[in-house]
């Protein structure tokens, strides 16, 4: 039989983990999603739509699955969250003629999506252009003394940004695993890559030399089902 001690215990452990970035709280979701409640708003990094139809235009014929796989699971969240904001941090399209090149059941799943919320795309290294698919484009916004961008930078003191796709690797029990992941700071806050065919990078990795205090570092890895606070002591390289 449990005890009143280990049940309090065990739902502290199932709870969902929260970020406090700049006195604000943000919600960590298992897709790679951040809800921000206090705005309604849901945050997502590097969806990088249509890189599989980029890919056939260079030759590599690839199945063009990936953006309907990625719209699907912003659909569930945005279900889920009942945000009424979303707000893309940069990458949207794995290039800007993505835009056009939507298939079109893709394209009427989107076109939900733009009416489920108000939407702001972010521009990105490679999707720099502005579009007509609907919602506000910006280079970047300030929210509550936040700037949100996309890529990270090292002097912005309340930054938080995508662009670097981060993962942690950790090692318990003698075992590793590697997740993508939130990583923040006192200062900056990276979002893992929500697109369904992005890869990602260790957060130890040279890339990221210098934009974190170690000291101040807050983890949250991406599981099945949920988020996970991680401690950075169990971090290693690889």
């Amino acid at each position: 039989m449990m005890t009143h001690a280990a049940t309090r215990h065990k739902d502290e452990e199932e709870a969902t983990p929260m970020i406090r970035f700049r006195g604000e709280l943000f919600e960590p979701l298992a897709s790679g999603a951040l809800f921000w409640r206090a705005e309604n708003a849901l945050l997502v990094a590097d969806l990088h739509l249509e890189k599989m139809s980029s890919f056939a235009r260079t030759g590599q014929l690839l199945p063009p699955y990936d953006t309907g796989l990625t719209l699907a699971r912003l659909e569930a969240d945005l279900i889920q969250t009942h945000a009424s904001r979303l707000i893309a941090l940069g990458d949207s399209f794995h290039r800007d003629e993505g835009t056009s090149t939507i298939l079109p059941h893709d394209r009427a799943r989107l076109d939900r999506l733009l009416a489920m919320a108000d939407w702001l795309w972010l521009s990105g290294n490679h999707d720099p252009a502005p579009h007509a698919l609907g919602g506000d484009c910006r280079e970047n916004i300030i929210l509550r003394d936040i700037t949100l961008s996309h890529e990270p930078g090292k002097t912005i003191a309340g930054q938080m940004a995508g662009h670097l796709h981060p993962a942690a690797r950790i090692a318990m029990k003698g075992r590793t695993t590697r997740r993508a992941c939130f990583a923040a700071d006192d200062r900056l806050m990276i979002l893992p890559a929500y697109g369904s065919s992005t890869g990602n990078l260790n957060i130890l990795s040279p890339a990221f030399h210098g934009l974190f205090r170690m000291s101040q570092l807050q983890v949250v890895m991406l599981g099945r089902d949920r988020a996970y606070p991680v401690s950075p002591r169990r971090l290693v390289a690889g």
